[in-house]
């Protein structure tokens, strides 16, 4: 039942009056298990059982609003009781013909098909008065069905009331049961059903669905009008054919894609592309543009975040399933340019896109002017595409911060030195740090590629080679234990010998052994060792920064000002040259540290501190 089906047109009325207009969904309500789509496992399974004469009791159909649980609960009933003279007399999914209850039953008026809405039949009573009428047998059909709709809606005494006729119901009385919140629906009852979801139907088969009521009602539409309107559904049958209706009548008999757009208030496809492309190349001043074009034609700012958001989602399964640009719900737009995004951004750079845009979507949802708000999400994430990822940030801090200390104006010649001394008012290094600080953010976005295994190409000579590599292979967390919980006792070309701390993880050893080895290519032994060794490079620091403090505090001018502001403390030193260098590891519109998470190779055994 999975293909498109043949379009069955309701018969007019009985008495042969013609009847007013009627919506597409009604007229083209599906008229048998031939007609539905994207349910064949459910009608497999009703006809092995109607085949074998197995046919439960009652059965649960659940699902999203539209997807055909009404209908189907129908069709159900009308196969319980179908009858052609002379030819069927029995149960069957075979319903190619009208049989003698067949019309009354599909219109809702059959005596012995009693439909019940449960949201406004709630209480014990109602479910008393089907007890008590299910005991008599049925007027002219085979069975006694009751339909009741939307089921969790019934109280919880009324459920209890009905247990027991639902366990043991007379043999003329069948139940079928239609909800959208089955987590409401009582485990007794469920129990005592056969359950079936009916799924959301996949796009491509509300697709050429619509196209062949499109034709049947001699209607013009355009293939990009048709793949609008199967997304907004989102799996919906009826949803797609009333948004059909509405489009058509809004655009007078013919459906085109900037009719769909701007009855739903979409944004061209192709438009978001292109502003997808300039908020990638970091271009604000053209995104921002575009939206504010986009704006003015009608587009809302959330919706369109949102289809940035589907973008993004498309294009990251588009690198992990190149299947899915042959899916017919896409634009030729989105299957060309999303295969051509997927080739060149890098996961890394689509997560934390999504991130950013789910985050924006709800604040432009809550804000009072959602332009300025959509305006200062496309900010962040311009700003965002081009920075680097925490271990690459942190190299880059480490280089320039090198560079500036094998400088002239290094602090090796005094703190307190003036503007002409080279000392935190010189200008030659910080010129030289942003310049390392420069090209290392143009190479972030192209991260380390491991070198083969049994392949000799590295050489370990320090322990800060050793972190070095460490932070190269993104392996930032055991490049912190390394720092705080061992001191360095030995190394050699090939052995490293360590004095763990208590905080230590016992693996830490196996574990750095066993990458050291992948990665140089050579055996290399990790041992643990009861020699006290050097100060961790953690202690190192802190002294430095200690030392720091106390040459701040000598200098004049620093005194100065201590003595000048009674209370007033040195909470730290930074060089110039570290403010700079830092500017390439913060967002400059503050949302860097909340999208950083999930980008580090980080073992099970970190220190809990960590995040610190």
């Amino acid at each position: 039942m999975d293909d498109t089906p043949a379009l069955i047109e309701a018969a007019p009325p009985a008495d042969g009056k013609p009847g007013g207009y009627r919506v597409l969904a009604r007229k083209y309500r599906p008229q048998s298990f031939a007609d539905l789509i994207g349910h064949g496992a459910m009608v497999r399974t009703l006809s092995n059982a109607f085949e074998t004469g197995r046919i439960a009791q009652a059965w649960m159909l659940t699902g999203v609003r539209g997807v055909g649980k009404t209908t189907t609960a129908r069709i159900l009933a009308r196969a319980l009781n179908y009858e052609v003279p002379g030819e069927a007399d029995r149960p069957t999914v075979d319903l190619a013909r009208e049989g003698v209850h067949c019309r009354a039953i599909m219109e809702g008026r059959h005596v012995d098909v009693i439909e019940m809405d449960a949201a406004s039949h709630t209480g014990v009573n109602d479910v008393r008065e089907v007890i008590e009428a299910s005991r008599y047998k049925p007027v002219s059909a085979r069975y006694k069905v009751y339909i009741i709709d939307e089921v969790h809606m019934l109280s919880t005494a009324a459920f209890n009331a009905l247990l027991k006729t639902l366990e043991e119901p007379p043999e003329h009385v069948k139940f079928i049961f239609a909800t959208t919140e089955i987590r409401k629906v009582p485990i007794t009852v469920l129990s005592r059903c056969q359950r079936f979801d009916l799924r959301r139907v996949d796009g491509g088969l509300i697709t050429g669905h619509l196209k062949a009521i499109a034709a049947a009602e001699a209607v013009t539409i355009e293939d990009e009008a048709v793949a609008l309107i199967a997304r907004a559904a989102e799996g919906s049958v009826r949803d797609s054919l009333t948004i059909l209706d509405q489009a058509i009548a809004h655009g007078g008999g013919s459906v085109s894609a900037e009719t769909v757009r701007s009855m739903l208030g979409l944004a061209d496809r192709a438009r978001v592309i292109d502003l997808f492309e300039m908020i990638m190349k970091g271009d604000v001043g053209a995104a921002l543009a575009e939206l504010s074009d986009q704006y003015d034609v009608g587009a809302d700012p959330a919706v369109l975040l949102s289809d940035l958001a589907a973008f993004v989602h498309l294009v990251t399964r588009m690198k992990h399933m190149p299947a899915m640009a042959d899916d017919p719900a896409l634009t030729e737009a989105e299957r060309a340019r999303g295969k051509a995004f997927a080739d060149a951004l890098s996961v890394r750079v689509l997560s934390r896109a999504w991130q950013l845009l789910l985050k924006g979507i709800a604040e432009v949802q809550a804000a009072p002017r959602p332009l300025p708000a959509a305006e200062m999400v496309l900010v962040r994430l311009a700003y965002a595409s081009d920075l680097p990822t925490p271990d690459e940030a942190i190299r880059q801090l480490r280089e320039g911060i090198a560079a500036f200390q094998g400088g002239p104006g290094g602090p090796g010649s005094g703190l307190g030195a003036g503007p002409g001394g080279g000392g935190l008012g010189g200008g030659a290094p910080q010129a030289m740090l942003r310049t390392v600080a420069a090209d290392g953010r143009s190479g972030a976005r192209e991260p380390a590629r491991p070198q083969p295994a049994g392949e000799p190409t590295l050489a370990l000579a320090t322990f800060d080679d050793v972190i070095a590599l460490l932070a190269e292979k993104r392996e930032i967390g055991l490049k912190i234990a390394l720092e705080r919980d061992v001191r360095l006792v030995r190394l050699e070309d090939g052995r490293l010998e360590l004095n763990p701390l208590p905080t230590a993880h016992p693996n830490l050893a196996g574990d750095l052994g066993r990458k050291l080895t992948d990665w140089t290519g050579r055996r290399w032994i990790v041992a643990l060792s009861r020699e006290d060794g050097e100060e961790t490079i953690q202690s190192r620091r802190d002294a430095a920064r200690r030392m720091a403090v106390d040459d701040a505090r000598a200098d004049p001018v620093v005194s100065a000002i201590l003595a000048r502001f009674p209370g007033a403390e040195i909470v730290d030193v930074r060089l110039e040259a570290q403010e700079a260098a830092a500017e390439t590891v913060f967002d400059p519109v503050g949302t860097m540290a909340d999208d950083l998470d999930g980008d580090f190779l980080v073992p099970d055994w970190v220190p809990s501190d960590f995040d610190d």
